[in-house]
């Protein structure tokens, strides 16, 4: 076998995900290593160069000069949405792929640039959803596909997350920069999940958002509920908080059976998998693995190969599609049809 080069990457935004996990999951690829980290703070930057052994680092203002570096073929953009359209338009156009953090852009309109961008220059856009990758969610769609569950009806489905003054991060709560509040943050893994699950797309949704806290949560909700309707029957109900504890689950209703996923959406907990099918039992516990290094070395493979991705960027926006019609709908207060 004829061993394949590394593809070279360059990450650019250093906040909390990049360090916790993204630079981490490099020394796990076999088919990914790590060249360049972009950042804005230089101190910061060359000490996790030198913590990653990233070979070359640049500030934010020098994006350009990092995607003219020959050794680089892929970005993973991992700043506040706010900014990925603008780095991904200036990497497709300079050639380099794009991995790009979940929600694919702030705004509807940034997401459709950036498919239109990385498909005019022909390079690939993924969307960063490491659920497609991570063994529960896996062996939950398994069963599903299966048909061990039989029809399935309900889908109940949650994401929060307790938003701390001091402790969490600010630009979170400024739309310009997130795009909105806990659905576009949390809120998106519900709805990406869930109909990747059941290989569906809604077709129209309800949904109702609210604030208590009106001093801090002036820009943003504070949480949603959304009931969005897909053309088989099946309903799923979803909703998103920064109003409580960080918790998460899936819970799939079907006519053979049930099972429920909690948690199912952070990257650094145990995940219990529970049901009841028939007359079978179901317990199953998934511990802590990396769930980046899998989803960058799949990026890395379609780049080697010449391959489309599962994750790609049209699935991304059509995220967005649907974030933006339930935001419509708690608006309007009326159902609103999702248009693709």
């Amino acid at each position: 076998m004829i061993s394949k080069k590394k593809v070279g990457f360059a990450v650019v935004g250093l906040g909390a995900i990049a360090q916790s996990s993204v630079l981490p999951a490099f020394a796990h690829c076999k088919q990914a290593g790590l060249v360049a980290l972009v950042g804005g703070d230089e101190k910061k930057t060359a000490q996790l160069a030198k913590k990653f052994r990233a070979k070359d680092r640049y500030r934010s203002d020098q994006y350009a000069a990092c995607l003219a570096n020959p050794e680089i073929s892929a970005v993973y953009i991992a700043t506040p949405p706010g900014a990925h359209a603008g780095l991904t338009i200036q990497a497709a156009q300079a050639g380099k792929h794009v991995l790009c953090e979940k929600p694919l852009a702030a705004k509807l309109a940034d997401s459709a640039a950036m498919v239109e961008a990385c498909r005019k220059n022909g390079v690939l856009l993924m969307t960063a959803y490491r659920k497609f990758f991570e063994p529960s969610a896996l062996c939950l769609k398994r069963l599903i596909q299966g048909g061990d569950l039989g029809r399935i009806d309900v889908i109940h489905t949650a994401f929060s997350e307790l938003h701390l003054p001091n402790v969490s991060l600010p630009w979170m709560l400024d739309s310009k920069m997130a795009g909105g509040g806990p659905l576009m943050d949390l809120g998106v893994y519900c709805v990406n999940t869930t109909r990747w699950l059941v290989e569906e797309n809604p077709v129209e949704v309800t949904a109702k958002s609210w604030i208590h806290d009106t001093v801090r949560f002036w820009d943003v909700e504070q949480g949603i509920a959304f009931r969005l309707q897909f053309p088989s029957g099946l309903v799923v109900q979803g909703s998103s908080s920064y109003g409580a504890v960080l918790s998460s689950f899936i819970f799939v209703q079907g006519t053979k059976g049930w099972l429920s996923l909690s948690p199912a959406f952070p990257f650094d907990e145990n995940r219990i998998l529970t049901g009841k099918i028939g007359k079978r039992q179901i317990y199953k516990q998934f511990k802590v693995t990396d769930e980046f290094a899998p989803e960058v070395d799949s990026f890395a493979s379609a780049i080697q190969d010449k391959q489309p991705v599962e994750a790609d960027g049209v699935q991304g926006h059509r995220d967005m599609i649907i974030l933006d019609a339930i935001y419509e709908a708690a608006r309007t207060q009326q159902a609103v049809t999702i248009r693709y």
